[in-house]
């Protein structure tokens, strides 16, 4: 029977669902996330692991692999953790959860928004501390999402519902950049394809949602931080080091953009100090996907996709070269 190793603790449907099929499943039950000697140690010995996107599947992990190992199913969309080329040459088949997860990261990218936007934190804070002793028409003064104009750096499935939100919800008139032009997507919310440097010059929201890769590696730094309004809100629920978080402390001290709302870090989880004591940031620890129903989706098809393999069918979740 072939052993399945899961390096957390997932939704218990992934394992039902295995156990269902007669693979043996071990848990990680620890809170905390394996050091690399133990995850050498899990793939010497297991046929699968179901890994999560903070588990850093390097070559020497992959080094470590048995023979009999035949499929890594990250649990995660994103599949930058993993070195794809080395597990190729390994004849390691890699797996993810694509498209479950673009509604609740799109809600979450307006959740920023708003956030950001309305001053939510130093209100929320201000109301705690017992400072609202009488209503001032000047606090907590803000500038309305409704109308403005919106600037989406990557148009995959997240990109369109975030779109689709801004344009039908609230108005806002929508820019977009993405390695190629979609004239369905512009019919349907009066979008306009341009650069990257002028979505940035024009947009009162900027909200990236592109893979981490070489060429977007730092795609946000101070040359694009000072392009940008000083009233505008920079916004990432992609990959932490889309943004040079050095250069975005800098341009928030600077007040050379009004806010951003981050769920991801350059290094997670080392967040810097400087980061957090700035009242012009909204911070959340990379949970845009934490809805009931995307771990769900994600449990099933993670699952599917090893029972896949095992049964030599091409798993869903594949992850190509």
């Amino acid at each position: 029977m072939p052993s399945v190793y899961i390096t957390s603790v997932i939704p218990r449907e992934c394992t039902e669902i295995l156990q269902s099929k007669g693979f043996d499943v071990q848990v990680n039950q620890q809170n905390r996330n394996l050091t690399k000697k133990e995850l050498m140690d899990v793939f010497s010995k297991y046929d699968a692991v179901i890994c999560l996107m903070t588990d850093k599947i390097d070559r020497d992990v992959l080094s470590a692999v048995s023979k009999k190992l035949k499929v890594i199913a990250n649990f995660a969309v994103g599949y930058d953790n993993i070195d794809l080329a080395f597990a190729a040459r390994k004849n390691i088949t890699i797996c993810n959860t694509p498209g479950v997860a673009s509604e609740s990261v799109a809600e979450h990218t307006f959740l920023l928004i708003f956030a950001c936007a309305k001053k939510v934190i130093e209100a929320d804070k201000f109301v705690r501390l017992g400072k609202y002793q009488r209503w001032d028409p000047m606090a907590f003064l803000s500038n309305q999402i409704w109308g403005k104009t919106i600037g989406i750096i990557g148009l995959g499935k997240i990109g369109t519902f975030v779109a689709q939100i801004a344009f039908g919800g609230l108005r806002m008139k929508i820019l977009y950049f993405d390695v190629s032009r979609s004239e369905d997507f512009e019919l349907l919310t009066e979008a306009r394809f341009i650069s990257v440097d002028e979505l940035l010059k024009e947009a009162d929201v900027v909200t990236l949602h592109v893979p981490l890769t070489e060429k977007t590696h730092h795609l946000i730094s101070k040359k694009e931080l000072k392009i940008m309004k000083n009233t505008a809100i920079l916004i990432n629920t992609a990959r932490g080091p889309i943004v040079n978080q050095e250069d975005l402390i800098w341009a928030l001290k600077n007040n050379e953009i009004a806010a951003a709302g981050l769920d991801v870090f350059e290094q997670e989880f080392d967040i810097p100090h400087e980061l957090t004591i700035l009242n012009n940031v909204v911070l959340t620890p990379h949970v845009a996907s934490a809805t009931v129903e995307t771990r769900l989706s994600m449990a099933k098809i993670t699952a599917q996709n090893i029972i896949d393999v095992y049964e030599g069918k091409e798993p869903f979740g594949l992850v190509k070269l």
